[in-house]
């Protein structure tokens, strides 16, 4: 059976006019329009819903069951669309996202603080969680979206790159590789490294750029945050390569951040569920963040 919204709402303004005529002007169809959707509508159903005179219809027995029901029905979805139809229009709710520490702690804060100065209505809660926990939580659908760095097995994501973000070299200020020019990344070799444990989504890409640039380093210790790693860099414990996000825009006093070459970035990219779209609330929220990260430029 394949009957239309079209072809019930003409034959709801027939059962009311009485008349095919009227019927049409009150919902803007010629009578030829009315006529035909009526008679689409019958042989759809197989039963005759009108009885047609010179000058007006007059319902059936099926067509009088038919109209009684068919004004709440149709009452009850225009009520329904109109509903959804706000959701578009609606400025006020929460948005969750989620994001690995090192995004949450030096890019969120400019993205919650940007929220609420355009979209006051709206509350973005953030979930911060290690990497894998963050795709969890999108693939659980947990949260609206998550900000995560360029994941692997996405096939059941749509994801969106925002930026990129340099790797750099973190020492304290008298070490040897610290002297103010770029450092290649087959210096580090013999240096001992303190690097962000697997959990995090850049290690990954750190490891890589090692084993391909040639660097040899004993690692020294593996830490789940990035405050920890600067303290024991600071204790003289080791050196560490880290994104240039995780160090703050003013720096960290006793520590600095030298350039790496050749350049290594990763990419800073938003995710949500394929079979998912985004409530137009998170989808306001999705582009601010994308605004924000755009506008930043990470150190060298």
């Amino acid at each position: 059976m394949n009957i239309t919204l079209r072809q019930l709402r003409v034959f709801r303004a027939v059962a009311l006019e009485g008349n095919f005529s009227r019927a049409g002007d009150s919902i803007g169809l010629t009578q030829p329009a009315v006529s035909r959707a009526i008679l689409e509508l019958e042989t759809q159903l197989g039963v005759r819903l009108l009885d047609r005179t010179t000058r007006d219809v007059v319902l059936t027995d099926a067509g009088h069951a038919l109209a009684l029901r068919l004004e709440r029905v149709l009452d009850e979805l225009d009520q329904t669309l109109q509903d959804v139809g706000g959701l578009a229009r609606a400025r006020r709710g929460k948005v969750r996202v989620a994001s690995s520490p090192t995004l949450s702690a030096n890019l969120m804060p400019s993205c919650i603080a940007a929220c609420a100065e355009r979209e006051p209505g709206i509350q973005l809660v953030l979930l911060d969680r290690i990497q894998q926990d963050v795709l969890g939580s999108v693939r659980s659908g947990e949260v609206d979206f998550g900000v995560v760095i360029e994941p692997v097995g996405t096939d059941d994501l749509n994801v969106e790159l925002i930026m990129k973000d340099l790797f750099v070299l973190v020492t304290r200020p008298g070490h040897p590789l610290a002297h103010g020019h770029a450092v290649k990344w087959s210096a580090l070799t013999g240096y001992p490294l303190v690097l962000l444990d697997h959990a995090s989504g850049s290690r990954r890409l750190i490891d890589t750029a090692l084993i391909h640039h040639g660097a040899h380093c004993e690692i020294v210790q593996e830490l789940g945050h990035p405050t920890t790693v600067f303290r024991m860099i600071e204790a003289g414990i080791g050196i560490s390569v880290m994104p240039a996000l995780a160090m703050p825009p003013g720096g960290i006093p006793g520590l600095v951040a030298c350039s790496l070459t050749p350049v290594v970035q990763r990419d800073i990219v938003l995710v949500h569920r394929r079979n998912r779209t985004p409530s137009p609330l998170a989808q306001r929220v999705w582009e601010i963040i994308r605004d924000v990260a755009g506008a930043r430029l990470t150190p060298p």
